[in-house]
């Protein structure tokens, strides 16, 4: 027998060396079976069954605890639980023969509550494992950028008069602001022969998925990774009075100095007109197609580093005049006119006494179409008629505003074509407001149109807007960051869909019909 060594254990066999005997004497002696004696007899009956319970629990614990098997082999894995896959993707890491790891794909699920607004953008989640390919430029092949950093000023002023049309002055720099200058970065050196590609690294334009949105084509992916990625071959001054840069993105001739021609080009604006890039992505998505590419990029040209828009320069552009930054003079007058003559809609010929340009009509809507949407008013409404300017509009800068009482003899300015389609217009210097209130958008700019092309207003009425903007905005990534991400993003959207929810009562409540538009 050997002797407790617990506490509980010594309470328990001293109670047991009690009961015992007096439960014996009490059932041999001959003594009355009082009341008493039953109510003691059965308490001691009582313990001692729980006692040999709790005896039998602790010897069965005692046996599992000591009782030690070795861990079973795959094969009775498998036996014993057939429903696991045994394929390797819950089996823990491998080494592969070259001494690397192969970690599992862990996927982590996050529960949140329901939104009315997408949780997700399709194809713009970055796969864990996928490698990443280092874009030096948009040109394969591109060799080492030779050539001085700056033109001489005979140059310079070549430049003014080739490019002094396409970009306005007054909007890319203001009276009294420092210029920019160039300072060293990746890419740019300052000396002759000195130049050369960025080291390799990830392009800014960031397509995750196997092929980019439908709404943007190759060549326009191809165009914004040479300017969000594209080496700096050298640098020219658009006009004397703006602080726009043009920027020769590929090599030039070898001992001759960058220049725009057989070499694209992007016109570097300023950090206030980043609004251009929204402009460009929200012309593909409405199937317009009249916006050039424009994409930000931190430049090394801007004293503060801050994210600048850049647009391509496409040489094959009609030449503009000096005052208006147009190829066709127009007033608005002569331009309501146009719209009620029609001018070659349906291959009709206008007659001479119509006075119709070579533009046709279908443009002007999409134009006005894409202007209210931005509230664009540099094209059609340059003294700022149909709604209240601020201060620093550039028509009260200029003092065009007074000018609103003779509306008829008011100038368009920005209204360019291309040398070989004239048909067509395309839409430059698109610098968009989006602090506008509701109570001040300018309906002017839809005056005279009683038509708007049924491919643009079809996503206007659809629920997709917001997702597709969301996709091709986040593939600019300086872009997305600059505006401070998704939050920042979807501001600017939520502004351009309470607008379309306006003009699409405006196109009911005026009757204005709505037509394919692809001649």
């Amino acid at each position: 027998m050997t002797c407790p060594d617990k506490p509980g254990q010594l309470i328990n066999w001293f109670i047991c060396s009690l009961c015992v005997p007096r439960a014996r004497k009490l059932w041999s002696s001959r003594r009355p079976r009082t009341r008493r004696n039953l109510l003691l007899g059965t308490a001691c009956a009582i313990y001692l069954g729980f006692l040999v319970s709790q005896v039998g629990r602790t010897s069965i614990q005692h046996g599992q605890a000591t009782d030690k098997r070795p861990p079973r082999n795959r094969d009775s894995a498998e036996a014993s639980f057939p429903e696991i896959p045994l394929d390797g993707t819950l089996a823990p890491p491998e080494s592969q023969g070259n001494g690397t790891t192969l970690q599992p794909n862990v996927v982590y699920i996050t529960l949140r509550s329901k939104r009315s607004k997408p949780a997700n953008i399709r194809g713009t989640v970055k796969p864990k494992r996928r490698k990443k390919y280092a874009v030096a430029s948009g040109i394969p092949g591109q060799q080492a950028l030779v050539g001085p950093s700056f033109q001489t000023q005979d140059a310079a002023r070549a430049a003014d008069a080739e490019v002094l049309g396409y970009a306005q002055g007054g909007n890319l720099a203001k009276i009294g602001e420092p210029s920019w200058r160039l300072v060293r970065g990746p890419g740019v050196r300052v000396g002759v022969l000195d130049f050369q590609l960025p080291k390799a690294r990830e392009s800014n334009i960031r397509i995750y998925s196997e092929s980019a949105p439908s709404w943007l084509s190759r060549e326009d992916i191809r165009r914004m990774r040479l300017l969000a990625d594209g080496a700096v071959a050298g640098v020219q001054p658009v006009s004397s009075r703006s602080g726009a840069r043009l920027l020769v993105l590929e090599e030039s001739t070898a001992g001759s100095l960058p220049r725009c021609g057989s070499s694209p080009c992007g016109l570097l604006k300023q950090p206030l007109d980043m609004s251009e890039v929204f402009a460009f992505h929200l012309d593909r998505i409405l199937g317009l197609n009249r916006t050039l590419p424009s994409v930000s990029r931190k430049s090394e040209f801007i004293r503060d580093g801050r994210p600048c828009p850049i647009t391509l320069w496409d040489s094959s552009l009609s030449p503009a005049s000096n005052d208006t930054h147009s190829s066709v003079k127009l007033t608005w007058g002569t331009y309501q006119q146009l719209l009620k003559q029609k001018c070659w809609l349906n291959g009709r010929v206008p007659k001479p006494e119509w006075g119709c340009t070579e533009i046709h009509h279908h443009e002007w809507s999409k134009m006005a179409l894409f202007d209210f949407l931005l509230q664009i008013y540099n094209r059609l409404d340059t003294n700022c008629c149909g709604f209240r300017p601020r201060k620093e509009d550039a028509c009260v800068q200029n003092g065009l505003r007074p000018n609103c009482d003779d509306q008829n003899s008011a100038t368009l300015a920005h209204i360019i074509q291309r040398k070989h389609d004239p048909r067509h217009l395309v839409f430059i210097d698109n610098k968009g407001f989006f602090d506008r209130s509701e109570d001040n958008l300018n309906f002017k700019l839809l005056e005279g149109i009683k038509e708007f092309p049924e491919s643009a207003v079809s996503v206007l009425k659809s629920q997709h807007l917001r997702q597709k903007l969301l996709q091709s905005l986040f593939l600019d990534k300086v872009y997305w960051e600059s505006q401070g991400g998704r939050q920042g993003i979807e501001k600017l959207i939520d502004v351009i869909e309470q607008r379309a929810k306006i003009l699409i009562t405006y196109i009911n409540a005026h009757g204005v019909k709505v037509l394919p538009m692809n001649e």
